[in-house]
């Protein structure tokens, strides 16, 4: 197998339109060779548009299948994913499946992968998207300068899981880990009348104190829109505090401020010793500057799916059992659980769309 590509089929086509673009843009190692998705016109299209067959049972692949995409929602979204997981591993294929599932289905996934010896792996996603990359990769060159002494973070409940993958990355591993039940806002509703979409809670990731604000909220009618944000993530250090401002960019970095006195006690603002006050109030760290949604579909989220497949490429070349990827998906996805069960039911609100307002609109003349 070293040195192939690996023949792949990519199950569902909604956000596994993502999957199938990618493999389509020249990703290394792998050759799409099939669609699997139920049995629909929109579906059949899809797969004559991307030029391979197309599927509607596990049964139906041909023996020489490799590797599996799995992008179909699990069962604590009301999905078969899991299901379909399942039956691939236990065909011997290589499985990649979509965010979230419970730590349940994540186990038994991980169980059959070990006794047919094959890889499975959890996809978050947003890890792999270039500009958490690079945060994560500043975020691996503090650890090595400064410890960490705290975590600010907020989401989305749809991307809650995704977060938990960025932090455990960024923080170089995930326990110990704990969490508190959120800040209670019933009386603060009750007595405005305000909605209040935020939740606030309390928590530890790998021994980092963490604040964490979820958005807990979801329109069913249109539950992939009207998040306030994706992922916004700062760590802090007593040099300074490292920001992914969204999911999709940029990455700042903000010095702490620190002015020594002199013996009379005044600040000591020139001369000898206050060279680090030359150092810029904030920074971009690199990259391209936040790109617009249609280019950032078109090109940020299929190369995404390409880094999460290299991955799983790698540990498929490398033959092992995975166990160490195996626990960090698992535990992962049960502080996941955790915090779902702690947040409860999404409050259902129905959303409409808002007008878009662009960056001009909002830089104004200071006045004196």
């Amino acid at each position: 197998m070293n040195g192939r590509a690996l023949r792949t089929v990519v199950c569902g086509t909604v956000f596994g339109t993502f999957y199938l673009e990618a493999l389509r843009t020249a990703s290394p190692g792998f050759e799409l060779v099939g669609v699997l998705a139920n049995d629909s016109p929109r579906s059949r299209r899809c797969a004559a548009g991307y030029g391979v067959p197309y599927y509607t049972r596990v049964e139906q692949l041909p023996d020489d299948v490799d590797v599996a995409c799995v992008v179909v929602r699990s069962a604590v979204a009301g999905g078969a994913g899991g299901e379909l997981a399942r039956a691939l591993l236990a065909r011997g294929v290589h499985v990649l499946q979509e965010q979230p599932a419970h730590p349940e289905e994540v186990a038994g996934c991980l169980r059959l992968a070990r006794t047919h010896r094959v890889q499975y792996q959890l996809n978050a996603f947003y890890p792999h998207v270039e500009p958490v990359r690079r945060f994560l990769a500043s975020a691996r060159a503090l650890r090595d300068l400064r410890a960490c002494r705290f975590v600010d973070a907020a989401c989305s409940s749809q991307v809650l899981l995704p977060l938990l993958d960025i932090l455990g990355r960024a923080l170089g591993g995930l326990g110990p880990w704990a969490f508190t039940d959120p800040v209670p806002v019933a009386e603060v509703q009750a007595a405005t009348g305000v909605p209040v979409p935020f939740r606030l809670l309390h928590g530890v990731v790998t021994g980092v104190p963490l604040t964490l604000r979820v958005q807990n909220q979801l329109d069913p009618g249109d539950p992939d829109n009207h998040a306030h944000l994706l992922h916004r993530v700062s760590l802090g250090t007593d040099a300074g505090t490292l920001t992914l401002a969204d999911t999709h960019g940029p990455v700042l970095w903000s010095p702490r401020l620190h002015v020594d006195r002199d013996g009379e006690g005044q600040l000591t603002l020139d001369g000898p010793g206050t060279e680090h006050l030359d150092q810029p109030t904030g920074s971009l760290l690199g990259g391209a500057p936040p790109r617009p949604f249609r280019q950032t579909f078109a090109e940020l989220w299929p190369d995404a799916v390409r880094q999460a497949l290299a991955e799983l490429r790698a540990a498929v070349l490398d033959g092992g059992p995975g166990a160490s990827r195996g626990q960090y998906d698992l535990t992962v996805s049960r502080m996941w659980l955790d915090l779902t069960t702690r947040l409860g039911r999404p409050e259902l609100i129905s959303g409409a769309q808002s007008p878009p307002v662009h960056p001009s609109e909002l830089i104004l003349e200071t006045t004196v």
